[in-house]
Parts: structure tokens; C-alpha cells; sequence
């Protein structure tokens, strides 16, 4: 996430080992038991999520619902790594919000590094960057003055759980993120940062982004 030359071993278990920056905190996969983009594309082809799943719909609620009561009418956003099947996006523009898509294998062409938004959402995505502290600053410059950044990743607790923990059994999750690392994250972003639920993170962006 910060490039800190210094981890430490984390956690390993028959398939991957995983290792924790000891400055922003980012518990992370080496490169080494990173899936192909090809075999990472056939994994999600396996996802069975739908436009008109309403289990689905439930689970997005939580970024929406808080994300509808502070976006002000008719703002423009992005849903980045939206997957095959963007609800959250048709959500928000069911309450009158524009939302462009982007996702790397579904909707490739729509990435536009040149625009600029009032709101840029991710759910479920940041736990697949493989350098996420490349890609969120640069999201972060596309956003306006006043926007928000709304993510939804489930955070890391403790070693102990993190052992048993059925997220790290998806083989493309090579980024965990705890609380900390969102508080190294806002700091570096000079953002507001607010924990809205136990899985949604806002990061607004309330001044001009410090280098």
C-alpha cells in the first residue's frame, strides 16, 4: 500500500502465505500466488450475482442506502470494478444519480482517468487490487472537491480470526485491509474518513489533495 520496504509474515496456511506492512498495515499476497488476469476473469464468471437478485440488492443496500443520504441530487459518479452485473449503479440511478462503469474485464473501455466525479464507488474490489496503493490515489484525483469515495471490503480483526477466516479462501483476494490501514490511508489522502458500517468505508474528499 505506502511501498514501506519493511512486513512481516502475517499468516500461512497449504495455499498462500500473507504478509502485513509494518507502516500502513496492509495485510497483503505475494505476487507469486497472484491467479493469471485469465484465470482471475474465469473465477468471477463463476459469481452468480444478477440485476434482479434481491438477496443481492440487500447486500448493496448497505453502501447505498447511507451513500443516497448524503449524495446531493443528480450528482455524477463511477461504480468501479462493477462486475458483469452492476445493481449498485442502477440502484443510484434509480434516485436520479448518473453512474458510469468501469470494471477490467466487463466494461474495459469506460475508464476515463480524465473525468472528474462527485462520487466513486467500489464494492467488494479493493480486497482485488494487487496495488491498491497506486490505484486509490488515483481514483482519489478523479473525484471533485466535496465528493466521496464509498468502499466496501470486510476488515481484518485479529491473527486468530484472520486464520479462519472464509475470505482469505477466495484465491483472488490478495489485499486485506484493517482499520488502521484506512486511518494510514486517509491521512495520506488528507480525506475525512468514516466507518458507516462494519464493511463500508467513505472517504470524503473536503480539500485539495495534499501531495
Amino acid at each position: 500500500m505506502c511501498r514501506h520496504s519493511a512486513a512481516h509474515l502475517y499468516h500461512r496456511d497449504k495455499f498462500r502465505s500473507y504478509y502485513q506492512c509494518n507502516s500502513c498495515e496492509l495485510i497483503f499476497v505475494p505476487s507469486e500466488y497472484h491467479l493469471t488476469p485469465a484465470e482471475e476473469h474465469a473465477y468471477y464468471d463463476l459469481h452468480e450475482n444478477s440485476m434482479g437478485d434481491e438477496g443481492y440488492r440487500r447486500f448493496l443496500s448497505r453502501c447505498a442506502e447511507p451513500l443516497l443520504k448524503v449524495l446531493p441530487p443528480g450528482s455524477e459518479g463511477m461504480d468501479f470494478g462493477c462486475g458483469p452485473a452492476p445493481l449498485l449503479a442502477s440502484i443510484l440511478e434509480e434516485h436520479g444519480h448518473k453512474v458510469e462503469l468501469f470494471d477490467r474485464f466487463y466494461f474495459p473501455k469506460n475508464r476515463f482517468p480524465e473525468k472528474n466525479y462527485d462520487f466513486i464507488v467500489a464494492t467488494e474490489v479493493v480486497e482485488h487490487l494487487s496495488s491498491p496503493g497506486d490505484e486509490l490515489p488515483k481514483l482519489w484525483a478523479q473525484l471533485r472537491v466535496g465528493g466521496l469515495m464509498a468502499l466496501m471490503t470486510k476488515l481484518v480483526i485479529s491473527p486468530e480470526r484472520f486464520a479462519s477466516w472464509h475470505y482469505i479462501r477466495d484465491p483472488t483476494h490478495i489485499s486485506f485491509f484493517c482499520a488502521e490501514t484506512f486511518h494510514w490511508l486517509a491521512r495520506k489522502l488528507d480525506a475525512e474518513l468514516k466507518f458507516v458500517d462494519i464493511d463500508v468505508i467513505f472517504l470524503k474528499k473536503s480539500g485539495v489533495h495534499s501531495e
